[in-house]
């Protein structure tokens, strides 16, 4: 038993490498060292985008840190405050109760969306019938403008006679308030969320699949890989690299969603869908107080930072050895 499952592992390891048990399955990528002329030329050529970028973001981001240190409004700076408006919204329920619904919505977010996108990007391997049309339909949710899905959404679910809640009433289940109810509102707003973000992630992934050689899973069959085994062990360690670069970008779009949280609920009901951008634009645009508002743009980028270098580091430590 124990050599069994040595030879198991022996082959999802070099299967992993693509190596087959006779020998090399095809030659091993190697990456290839730049010369210094060619590191050189990259580095001029590149130089002109990177100094544009800085001018064009380098400008806003002065003037929001000005803007978050002082007491002004959307037409004047202000006075000088220093670090109180941070304190204030630091100290502010308003803000961790947001806080809380930012990160409960980024995780639902991000894991049910790559878990719908991979599940279809794995479907989407095998053959079926219309299978380039049926992806075709897949990724309308992402395609559709946001207005269009959310104006759909509110029709089905907005007002007690709308669809959904009129067959929960004709089934005895009720009539169930989706967008009334502070903790129906949170569930549909995140739903809603992975509805329109799995086709991106089932992307992502299908790309990250299509580079994978099937003489890995031959290999690991010969071996007596089974087909979880095969999943856990070969599939996804091979594609953690792009796993990790569609985390990176989902967080960054659903901590930043303002249109699919406001278009739906707009924040309510009694804010219990109120997530951190919501907060700032209502902070700064209907509460005129541009510089809490700006803070709680800071402390997000700041988190989203923070966040980007511990998946960075995860995507530097994902290489197949």
């Amino acid at each position: 038993m124990a050599l069994t499952t040595t030879t198991v592992e022996s082959g999802l390891s070099r299967a992993r490498r693509g190596v087959a048990p006779g020998g090399p399955a095809g030659s091993a990528n190697r990456k290839s060292k730049l010369s210094a002329q060619t590191s050189r030329t990259f580095f001029w050529l590149l130089l002109p985008s990177v100094v544009l970028l800085v001018l064009i973001h380098g400008y806003p981001l002065i003037h929001a840190g000005v803007q978050a240190t002082h007491d002004g409004s959307l037409i004047e700076t202000g006075n000088f405050v220093g670090a109180e408006n941070f304190a204030a919204v630091l100290s502010s329920p308003a803000f961790w109760k947001a806080a809380q619904f930012t990160l409960l919505f980024t995780i639902v977010g991000v894991f049910g969306s790559w878990l719908v996108g991979l599940g279809l990007a794995l479907l989407l391997r095998t053959k079926i019938p219309a299978g380039g049309t049926f992806k075709v339909l897949l990724l309308l949710p992402w395609v559709v403008p946001i207005v269009v899905s959310s104006t759909a959404w509110n029709w089905l679910v907005a007002t007690p006679d709308s669809l959904i809640p009129a067959i929960f009433r004709n089934l005895g289940l009720g009539t169930p308030l989706f967008l009334a109810d502070p903790t129906l509102a949170a569930v549909t707003v995140m739903v809603f969320k992975v509805w329109v973000s799995f086709p991106f992630m089932m992307m992502m992934t299908s790309a990250a699949l299509a580079s994978v050689d099937t003489t890995v899973y031959e290999a690991a069959s010969m071996d007596g890989a089974t087909r979880w085994q095969q999943f856990s062990q070969i599939t996804l360690p091979l594609i953690a690299r792009s796993t990790y670069i569609s985390w990176i970008l989902m967080t960054i779009f659903c901590v930043n969603d303002f249109p699919t949280i406001y278009l739906l609920t707009g924040g309510g009901p009694v804010s219990a869908t109120t997530s951190l951008v919501v907060l700032a634009y209502r902070t700064v645009f209907q509460d005129f107080a541009t510089g809490p508002g700006v803070a709680i743009a800071f402390l997000m980028t700041m988190t989203l930072v923070v966040i980007s270098v511990l998946l960075y580091r995860q995507i530097r430590k994902s290489s197949v050895e």
